[in-house]
C-alpha cells in the first residue's frame, strides 16, 4: 500500500491497524538536539484517546506511547525516531459481521474494489485509529515549532447546528468542555443536542477552526507546494474531513474586491495587514498574519439505527451496527488536525531554509 508517508523533509510514515498489535510512526528529518520525552508526545495523544466522555467511544485504551529509537539522553539525535503505540482492548468478534457486506459511509466498498481484500476489524487503515500515529509525530513538529515562536491551536466552532458566539470567544474554555468548543453556552448546547443525537441512535459532524500563529512572511512555495494547497491536503487526508477553507474562504465568493482586500499598513516598522480576510497567505506564501482555517467534518457513519446496504453477494440487505464507536468525531479530530497543521508548516520552513543564497551563507559561512 502506498500513500502512508507525508512531507519532504520532515517526512512520516504512519503503520498499522486498528485491531491489529499496535499503531506507529516513523519520523525522518527530525533535527538533532531537540528535547523530547514520552510525555511530550503523551500529551497530545491523551487529547485524542477514546473514553473522555459519554460522547466519544468506550474502547477502554490507555494509548501509551513508546519511544523506540531516535533518542539519546532525552534529545533527538538527527536519526529517524520511531514510536508506538500497542493495542489493548480489540474487541474485533463486534465487526465479524462486517466481513460479508459495505457499511454505509465506510471505505469498505472502496477498499475490496481497489485490493480485492480488506481488514475488517473496525477499518483496518481506514479506521480514525490510525490518526495515533500522525498526533504522536505532530507532538513533536508542534514542540519544535514553539522553539521558533509558532503555535498551533485548534477548535470546534460548530456542533451540528450548534456555533460559537465569536463574541463569547474564549480559547481556554474549549480545553475544559468535552466538545471542544471556545463558547461555555455554545458548548453547553452542543451536548444537549448531542444527547437528542444519541437517543435517536444518530450522530453529526461539525466544523474544526485552526489558527496557527507566530508564522513568519514567507513560508510556501507559489505554484503546487503552497501553503494553503499544502494544508488542504493534510487536513483532505483525515479521513473525516470532507471540506476546507482558508480566511474566508467560501465567504468570499459573495464579496468584493474592495472589502476581501486586505490593506496593506506599518506597525511598529513592519509591513502587517488591517483586516485579514486572505487567512495569512498571499499566492500560497505566509503574509506574516495568523494562518486561520477551518474543516468540515462529516457525522460518525456508524450509528446503531437501521440501515440499508449490499452484501458481497449483491443482495439488497438492512444492517444495524454494532461495537463501540462515537457518536461525534469532532472533540477527538481536533488534535489530530493540530497534529496534521504543525507537521505541514514545520516541512515547508525546513524547506524554505534554502530559498535564499544568504540564507545558506548563514549555515555555511565562508572560511
Amino acid at each position: 500500500m502506498a500513500g502512508s508517508t507525508y512531507g519532504r523533509l520532515f517526512t512520516i510514515t504512519t503503520w498499522g491497524e486498528s485491531h491489529g498489535k499496535g499503531i506507529g510512526v516513523v519520523i525522518d528529518g527530525c533535527p538533532a538536539g531537540l528535547p523530547l520525552n514520552e510525555e511530550d508526545i503523551q500529551s497530545y495523544l491523551d487529547r485524542r484517546k477514546p473514553g473522555q466522555s459519554r460522547f466519544t467511544t468506550q474502547r477502554n485504551e490507555a494509548d501509551a506511547v513508546q519511544i523506540l529509537s531516535g533518542v539519546f539522553e532525552g534529545k533527538t539525535t538527527g536519526t529517524p525516531i520511531s514510536l508506538v503505540v500497542f493495542n489493548t482492548d480489540q474487541r474485533s468478534r463486534d465487526y465479524g459481521d462486517i466481513a460479508t457486506y459495505y457499511r454505509p459511509g465506510h471505505a469498505d466498498y472502496t477498499f475490496d474494489e481497489k485490493y480485492g481484500f480488506r481488514d475488517y476489524r473496525g477499518g483496518g487503515r481506514s479506521s480514525g485509529r490510525e490518526t495515533i500515529g500522525r498526533v504522536a509525530a505532530g507532538a513533536i513538529a508542534a514542540k519544535l515549532l514553539k522553539e521558533l515562536g509558532i503555535d498551533v491551536h485548534a477548535y470546534a466552532t460548530a456542533i451540528g447546528p450548534v456555533q460559537i458566539d465569536r463574541s463569547a470567544f474564549n480559547l481556554e474554555q474549549s480545553l475544559s468542555n468535552p466538545v471542544g468548543m471556545p463558547d461555555a453556552a455554545a458548548a453547553e448546547a452542543a451536548q444537549a443536542y448531542l444527547n437528542e443525537c444519541m437517543k435517536n441512535q444518530d450522530s453529526c459532524g461539525g466544523v474544526i477552526e485552526c489558527r496557527i500563529t507566530g508564522m513568519p512572511a514567507g513560508i510556501g512555495d507559489p505554484v503546487f507546494e503552497k501553503l494553503d494547497a499544502n494544508l488542504a491536503k493534510a487536513m483532505l487526508s483525515i479521513g473525516s474531513i470532507k471540506g476546507f477553507e482558508i480566511g474566508d474562504g467560501f465567504a468570499a465568493a459573495s464579496s468584493n474586491g474592495s472589502t476581501n482586500n486586505d490593506a496593506f499598513t506599518m506597525t511598529d516598522g513592519e509591513v502587517t495587514k488591517a483586516t485579514n480576510h486572505a487567512g495569512g497567505t498571499l499566492g500560497g506564501i505566509s503574509d506574516g498574519s495568523p494562518v486561520i482555517f477551518r474543516v468540515a467534518v462529516k457525522p460518525t457513519p456508524s450509528i446503531s439505527q437501521t440501515q440499508h446496504t449490499v452484501n458481497q453477494s449483491g443482495e439488497e440487505i438492512d444492517i444495524s451496527i454494532k461495537g463501540r464507536h462515537d457518536p461525534i468525531i469532532v472533540p477527538r479530530a481536533i488534535v489530530v488536525v493540530e497534529a496534521m497543521a504543525a507537521l505541514t508548516v514545520l516541512d515547508l520552513l525546513l524547506t524554505n531554509m534554502s530559498a535564499k543564497v544568504e540564507n545558506i551563507k548563514k549555515i555555511y559561512p565562508e572560511k
